[in-house]
């Protein structure tokens, strides 16, 4: 028997067997169990099975890290049981039924977002990219100042960097329509038409400009760069456009139910959503930016204190708004560099377990889990050590809380959103770096060095397994 093969069959065993599992399905680090019966699945024997790095019960499903290329393998052998394999859309669907309102509303957030992110993390790339080579410093080295890059090739920077911005609201809109059953190319255009040239420039209204009028009181712009217009049309629109669909003749429905659809959804996208939740958008954009002004560093002890926890909850997606909000309305995103140091210091205190401990499984585990941590994935660390044995988790949320501090009191912010420290780097290429490097490697010693003194021994961790 392969070793793949042992593999998926204990943990298929450890779970309840086949004949407890509803469906399997697997993402890029975890297999996703759809359980019968929680009270039948030993967590103790999964999280002792060779290559698991951790097990938990999130959102309806029963979630084992493995890790990547590692996942692959075992569910192809998984796929050879006498189990039912559903898509990963019908997954959703029955691990939805087994969510709470307020769970289902946040995951609903994620499923629109996330596939807008790496656009996102593309264009704070190319930010990053055009803030190092602008540097005098950088093109003195070529002999060049600012003054002789061509104006062309200013222009061509800021394609790369302003187009997702200017048309996020079509990006938003396609990605909601898509979540809620609608046409995702209605949900296109019906976000292009809130960016419309034909409107006055939402940028350019907030410099002074004049919006336009409707009806004497009704203020209308363009919406480039908003976000909870198009989301909240979306929504509504996908919805109508379902309504409608389900009314019209079939032999009509190709004309019709678009036309109404548009119709219907112009109208009140520019002349009531717009108006109101750009409003909306003004005083989340406003809160958030009260935070993260508090004096002396307040806020990066918070935000760098607390992140992990909401990872934890599953409801970290909500912050996609705040990010996108911060990057278009600011240019730049203090969140992300806040965040990512309770990220590195998740890392630097499963490391700190891996390097301390005598047991070579959870040695194996560790160290492997506080890698994925520095490249940005805390999970395989929060859920396979850190939280597992309470106190390393603890301290990370120290050393998050510490290094946030730093980023905070040095005011230190990304060109983008989505990927933190290792990767993160290329967000802090604008002479931001060593500062950048100074919170992360601060967040990792102090996790590292609390977690080690503190956290973590072999002889505490066995009793607390007992």
């Amino acid at each position: 028997m392969s070793e793949n093969k042992r593999i998926a069959s204990e943990i298929i065993d450890a779970v309840g067997g086949p004949e407890n599992i509803k469906s399997v399905t697997h993402c890029a680090t975890r297999l996703r169990f759809i359980i019968k019966d929680e009270e039948k699945v030993n967590k103790e024997q999964v999280e002792n099975v060779d290559k698991v790095k951790g097990a938990f019960f999130n959102s309806g499903q029963y979630q084992v890290i493995l890790g990547t290329g590692t996942v692959n393998k075992v569910y192809e052998e998984v796929e050879k049981f006498d189990l039912q394999q559903m898509t990963k859309e019908d997954q959703k669907e029955e691990a939805a039924k087994q969510r709470n309102t307020f769970q289902r509303a946040i995951r609903t957030f994620g499923d629109v977002f996330v596939p807008i992110i790496p656009v996102l993390v593309a264009t704070g790339l190319f930010m990053g990219l055009r803030g190092l080579v602008m540097q005098e410093e950088i093109l003195g080295l070529f002999g060049l100042v600012p003054e002789d890059i061509s104006s062309n090739f200013l222009l061509y920077t800021e394609i790369l960097t302003d187009t997702a911005f200017i048309f996020l609201p079509a990006l938003i809109a396609w990605s909601t329509f898509r979540v809620f059953g609608g046409t995702p190319i209605i949900g296109m255009v019906l976000g292009l038409m809130l960016v419309s040239p034909s409107l006055p420039n939402a940028w350019g209204v907030a410099s002074g400009a004049e919006p336009l009028y409707f009806f004497d009181f009704i203020p209308v712009v363009g919406y480039q760069g908003a976000v909870l217009p198009a989301f909240i049309a979306g929504i509504i629109g996908a919805k109508l456009e379902r309504a409608i669909r389900k009314r019209v003749p079939e032999a009509l429905d190709l004309i019709v139910t678009p036309f109404l659809t548009l119709l219907i959804m112009s109208i009140a996208a520019l002349f009531i959503i717009g108006p109101i939740f750009h409003t909306v958008e003004g005083y989340i954009l406003d809160a958030a930016l009260w935070v993260l002004d508090l004096p002396l560093g307040l806020a990066g002890i918070l935000l760098g204190g607390l992140n992990q926890i909401i990872v934890i909850t599953g409801v970290h997606h909500i912050f996609n708004l705040l990010e996108v909000q911060l990057l278009e309305n600011l240019g730049n995103n203090p969140y992300n560099a806040i965040v990512t140091c309770a990220t590195a210091a998740q890392g630097g205190a499963a490391l700190a377990v891996g390097l301390k401990t005598k047991r070579t499984k959870l040695k194996a585990l560790a160290m492997p889990s506080s890698l994925s941590a520095f490249l940005g994935i805390t999970e395989p660390a929060i859920f396979g050590i850190n939280l597992r044995y309470g106190k390393p988790f603890v301290m990370g949320l120290i050393g998050g809380a510490v290094g946030g501090f730093i980023a905070a009191i040095f005011k230190l912010a990304g060109t983008g959103m989505a990927i933190t420290v290792i990767p993160g780097t290329l967000l802090y290429l604008n002479s931001q770096l060593p500062l950048y490097i100074l919170s992360n490697v601060a967040a990792i010693a102090v996790a590292f060095a609390l977690t080690w003194m503190f956290g973590y021994s072999d002889k505490a961790a066995e009793k607390f397994e007992k």
